[in-house]
């Protein structure tokens, strides 16, 4: 082998690299996809859990918390609050939920004033219901600790 690299040499490397990177990068889409079913908890939305969502959207919810990692960090992450406020209690994260909901905007001082939506409480079942079924979607254990 010679010690310099000839034109057909360089471009052996650049189309045989280009075309291993897209091998893998097409190998592991196709892993993704596969298992995108098993992680995204999807058989259980039902439509208490999409008018959820409907609501999340309309009333701009991630323009202030997170749920997953997305959106903003001005306010706590939703993705676990049904560990971390309900226990796993379904009836007691929906009553907290109704209890909290009614209460905004609280009057604490140095504290973040989350506005008052005036849901209804079969819209406030609904969010509750979303973020339920949000905290079983296997987020690869995010966030990393139960803060959020």
């Amino acid at each position: 082998m010679t010690e310099r690299i000839t034109k057909n040499m360089a471009r052996n490397i650049y189309f045989g690299g280009s075309l291993f990177a897209i091998l893998v990068f097409t190998g592991l889409t196709f892993d993704t996809v596969q298992k995108i079913p098993e992680l995204s908890n999807a058989q259980n939305i039902t439509h208490s859990v999409a008018r959820g969502k409907n609501l999340w959207e309309v009333n701009n919810c991630v323009g202030c918390h997170t749920i997953m990692g997305e959106g903003a960090y001005y306010a706590p992450e939703l993705g676990n609050a049904f560990d971390r406020l309900g226990g796993g209690d379904k009836e007691a994260f929906k009553a907290y939920m109704q209890a909290w909901m009614a209460a905004q905007p609280l009057d604490t001082p140095s504290r973040r004033k989350m506005p008052q939506f005036n849901l209804s409480e079969k819209q406030v079942n609904d969010l509750a219901s979303f973020l339920i079924w949000t905290s079983k979607i296997d987020d690869n254990e995010w966030p990393p600790n139960i803060e959020g």
